[in-house]
Order: structure tokens, then sequence, then C-alpha cells
């Protein structure tokens, strides 16, 4: 039970939450609500949850970001966001078909866009993949699942190494970071390269030689396997080759740097080429998300303090009136049955009269 949404049918199920839709009663509108499982719940679980909660709704305002609605406790106890509903991912999209070549360069602009603004802002994603990337109601495509997302420069002592095999960097399955600018290069690239594809990159025919364990020591070989997709141009595989290099001062060194060839390739394909939208430079630095936050979220609370309040009574027993000269006179007013304020409001912009009769608005002149 969630206060102001009405239960409509599951959507699924992960590790540590389940996915609903709900409608929201107003304003009135559908929602995809993750809730977090009750047997789940860990001081570790909340710590993420918190923070794909405050890096959400921080970074929601960007088209190609998923947009968060609310977050709060549910009645029975169990955090939980409500996010746009999108009705389509990307996996499912190329389980069905590969997408066309235009597509798939316009869906790694914009998310390459959306990343880069993360990263202005000092965030990393960290589980860049097909799945992740939801069509809206619209047709385009958003980033979603900031469920293990980082600071940039994470000062902690200890690093989560969390990951999804095909679409993870080589250092980062061998441990030697929990993921980095340039480690996301390779995510987006080899999600684009499994939307052409079909297939992951390091996937083979032979789907029982694709345990994870096989597609790791592949992947940590990285000797870059070009698009299998026949009649594709072979630009399309030095854009994506450049992005996955096994060394990673060898990719493109951030994602504006990667957005620039995937839009370089749009033109010289002949194809419309994609705005890169990023976020102003000076909203980069403002509110830093709390990555190591457990605490239980609820229900915002009044921080001001009651006996604030006698000032804003003082307040109503002042009036102001105006003398013989025009100018502004204040005094007490007596106790009575009948209270009038008079404000005096910009000299030169005439004289604003409110009265207030047993402390309601009377009249205006």
């Amino acid at each position: 039970m969630i206060a102001g949404f009405t239960y409509v049918r599951p959507l699924g199920s992960g590790g540590f939450a389940d996915v609903f839709l709900y409608e929201q009663d107003m304003p009135r509108r559908v929602a995809a609500v993750k809730v977090l499982r009750a047997d789940a719940i860990d001081p570790e679980v909340r710590r993420s949850f918190n923070a794909e909660a405050d890096v959400m709704a921080r970074l929601s305002t960007h088209a190609a970001i998923v947009t968060i609605h609310q977050a709060s406790i549910s009645a029975d106890g169990r955090p939980y966001l409500a996010m746009e509903y999108c009705p389509d991912t990307m996996a499912a999209r190329y389980k069905r078909e590969p997408l066309p070549v235009g597509e798939v360069l316009d869906v790694g602009v914009r998310l390459a866009a959306a990343l880069e603004t993360a990263h202005r802002a000092g965030l990393l994603h960290r589980d860049i993949k097909p799945s992740n990337v939801l069509i809206n109601t619209y047709g385009a495509p958003v980033l979603a699942d900031f469920g293990i997302a980082a600071a940039l420069h994470d000062t902690g002592d200890s690093e989560v190494f969390a990951m999804s095999v095909p679409w993870s960097a080589p250092e980062v399955l061998r441990e030697e970071t929990s993921g980095s600018v340039q480690s996301e290069v390779w995510s987006l690239a080899a999600t684009l390269y499994t939307l052409l594809a079909g297939r992951s990159p390091f996937e083979l025919d032979d789907r029982s030689k694709n345990t994870s364990e096989q597609l790791t020591r592949r992947i940590a070989r990285a000797t870059y396997p070009k698009l299998p997709r026949a009649g594709l141009p072979p630009i399309l595989d030095d854009l994506l080759q450049g992005a996955m290099q096994r060394d990673p001062s060898r990719r493109y060194p951030s994602m504006a740097a990667f957005a620039d060839r995937l839009r370089d390739t749009q033109y010289r394909l002949g194809l419309p080429v994609t705005a890169f939208e990023v976020a102003a430079p000076e909203w980069a630095g403002a509110m830093p998300v709390r990555f190591h936050d457990e605490s239980t979220r609820g229900p915002v609370v009044s921080t001001v303090a009651r006996d604030s309040r006698r000032a804003a009574r003082a307040a109503r027993k002042v009036s102001t009136e105006v003398d013989r000269d025009g100018l502004p006179v204040a005094r007490t007013a007596k106790r009575s049955g009948l209270s009038i304020a008079l404000i005096a409001a910009g000299a030169g912009a005439g004289l604003v009269v409110v009265a207030f009769v047993a402390g309601r608005l009377t009249g205006l002149v």
C-alpha cells in the first residue's frame, strides 16, 4: 500500500527489488514503482537504494535519463521509487531483431550525453547494458537503474565490485577498479555493439561456451571482434574498436569525445546528426550525493522551531499607515473585534490597502 497510488499489476522482479505498475491519484498518471523486497533490506541495500533515489532525482531532468516522481516508505516499511513508466527496453528490442544503424548511433549520442552529465557531476553509473536502457512512451531511450552508482572519486575504504559481465570492461572484471570514465566508455560501446549485432561482443554462436567464466576470459584478452552482421559500413567497427581497447588509456578519454566520434560517423554516413545535450557547468557542483547514507527515509518533517512563530504573531499586531506627508508610520494596533492592517507598498507605486477582519481577508483597494 502506497499513499496516493493505486496498484495495477507487476512489471518485473530482481534480486533486491520488485517493480510494479501503479496509477498515481494526483496528478493522474501511471508510474513504475520499484520497491525493495522485505527479505533484502539491510544497511548495504538501503545505502544503495538511498543513493539511487538521490542520483536519479539529481540527474532525471536530463532527457535521456528516466524521470523519478517520488521516493518514500510504503505502509509496510519498504523503501520505494516511483518513476516514469517505460513500456519497452533496448534488451527486448535487440532480441527481437538488430536495430538500424541510424537508430543505434542516435541512441549512442543521447546516452553519451546523459553519462557525460553524470560524470561532470562526479557520478558513475557502473552498470551500463541494454536492459538498463529503457524506451519511454515517446520512443526515446532513457538510462535507468543507478542502483550501484558511485562517486567518481570515492574516498571510501572499500570498493564494491558489481558488474554485468558481457558489457563490463576488462579492468573491472579483473577487479582493478570498480569503475571509471574509461570503463563506462567501454560499456556504452559494448551496449551499442549488442544493439547492432543482436548479441554482446564476446558471445559465441555456441551458447554452451558463453558462461560467465568463459566470457570473462575472452573479455580479459580483449581482442575486438568485428561486427558479425553483414552489410554494415566498416566505419562502425573503427568507431567501436576505439572505445573497446584493452588498455583504458587508449580509449576515448570522455563520453564527450566518444559522442564526437558518434556524431562524426552520423555525418559521414549521411544520417541526421543528433544534438549533444549536457547540463550547464554551474550545475555540476551543486548538492553532492551521499553514497554512504544508510538512514531510514520517511515523510518530510518541518525543521522550523515552534518558538519562531512568536515573531509571526507579533507581526500581525503591527500596522503601517501613511502620515500627512505621505510617509509610512508604523504603530501597534489595539486588540478589538475589528483588526485592520494597512500595508503601504512601493513608494510611487500607489497605496495598497488590505483589510483583515477577525483574521480573514475582506478587501483589497
